[in-house]
């Protein structure tokens, strides 16, 4: 399984790319790729959407992932902070959608807890996870691009546990 994680930022937008390689007696997760789309304060937002639409549907185009993983909606104080978020993140379910791929769609505590095993964990704890579950020191360059490898593992271990629990039956 190959999966894609985006996390989903107004000036940053990171994105992940994680699979499970099952060779081994021991399934191991293998990074495949990282990185962070800035967009320019200048622009206006019609053109940094159009950006983001263009860079993601590049990137999966690259990658061939399964699947997409983005992070839910959280609630914010900041109305218009919150309302520009849930604009990038329709565009990056557009760019999946177009690209014909699934998206799924997990909370901070989950990704959280499936990645560190604490819901509430600091984003640091995240990031030094993410570096030890792909065993890779040099995984990311930018914590948005931690938060989309975080995203991608936890899709994969939500996977691997329903896949087992559907085996238990």
């Amino acid at each position: 399984m190959r999966v894609f994680g985006i996390d989903c930022g107004t000036e940053f937008t990171g994105y992940g790319v994680v699979e499970i390689a099952c060779d081994a007696r021991l399934p191991r997760l293998v990074h495949l790729a990282a990185g962070t789309i800035r967009l320019s304060k200048k622009d206006k937002a019609p053109q940094r959407l159009a950006q983001i639409y263009a860079e993601l549907t590049a990137l999966m185009a690259l990658h061939q992932p399964e699947v997409v993983a983005i992070e839910e909606v959280f609630f914010s104080a900041n109305v218009k902070s919150a309302l520009k978020l849930g604009q990038v993140r329709g565009v990056a379910m557009l760019a999946a959608a177009t690209s014909g791929l699934p998206v799924a769609e997990y909370a901070p505590l989950s990704i959280k807890s499936s990645v560190v095993g604490y819901g509430l964990a600091a984003k640091e704890q995240v990031q030094f996870m993410v570096k030890r579950l792909l065993d890779n020191e040099s995984a990311f360059d930018s914590a948005d691009a931690a938060d989309a490898l975080a995203i991608a593992i936890c899709h994969i271990h939500t996977s691997q546990t329903l896949l087992l629990q559907g085996a238990g039956r």
